[in-house]
């Protein structure tokens, strides 16, 4: 079977252990084995089920506890794969949910690490900064690059500390292996999507 999540920027899909990676724009790769997909987009979606008319949408086979209004079904179905602690999704934006006893407890949205990279140049050009992951974070900036990537991760890193409170955390997303070594309980999970979709389609 093939996996398919679709973002805002690309359709990613997963045949066995290949990853590929396809912007919305561009011509669709043919399959011959069944499609599963999950989406954010609709315009994405409506051009999936046009080239894979079988291809199956697990939305509309997912029950998931939560009072969050508006939460993405990316969001949700990394979620299904915790039963307790927390995942971090770091990819355009850093999302961070808590589930205890599989259930979600809410969770918030932070700027992704691309978006903060942006956001300093255009407030000034003295502001350009390289990303620093080996910055120290109980040391005190003495120069303007140290300052904005102190800056930058202890604002995404602060929060999700407040919420820790020894729970376990799962990692995921383009950035999720470089904010995990910044908390001692995480682990790291690459396709930690797509492994809960296959969990999903075991149940359908």
């Amino acid at each position: 079977m093939i996996l398919c999540d679709i973002g805002n920027t690309t359709f990613h899909f997963l045949d066995g252990r290949k990853s590929i990676k396809i912007p919305l724009d561009e011509k669709l790769p043919t399959f011959t084995k069944p499609i599963y997909f999950i989406s954010v987009n609709k315009r994405a979606t409506k051009k999936l089920k046009e080239h894979y008319p079988k291809a199956i949408n697990l939305k509309n086979h997912i029950h998931f506890d939560t009072k969050y209004q508006g939460m993405g079904i990316d969001r949700i179905v990394a979620c299904m794969a915790l039963n307790n602690g927390i995942i971090v999704d770091a990819g355009s934006a850093i999302t961070v949910d808590v589930m205890e006893n599989g259930k979600h407890k809410g969770g918030f949205i932070l700027p992704g690490l691309n978006s903060y990279k942006k956001i300093y140049p255009e407030i000034s050009k003295k502001l350009r900064f390289e990303f620093d992951t080996q910055i120290k974070l109980n040391k005190l900036p003495k120069n303007t690059n140290e300052a904005i990537n102190y800056a930058i991760l202890n604002s995404i890193i602060t929060p999700i500390k407040n919420i820790e409170d020894g729970k376990e955390i799962i990692f995921t997303g383009g950035d999720g292996k470089l904010l995990k070594h910044f908390f001692k309980k995480s682990s790291y999970k690459r396709n930690l999507l797509f492994d809960s979709m296959k969990r999903i389609i075991k149940e359908i």
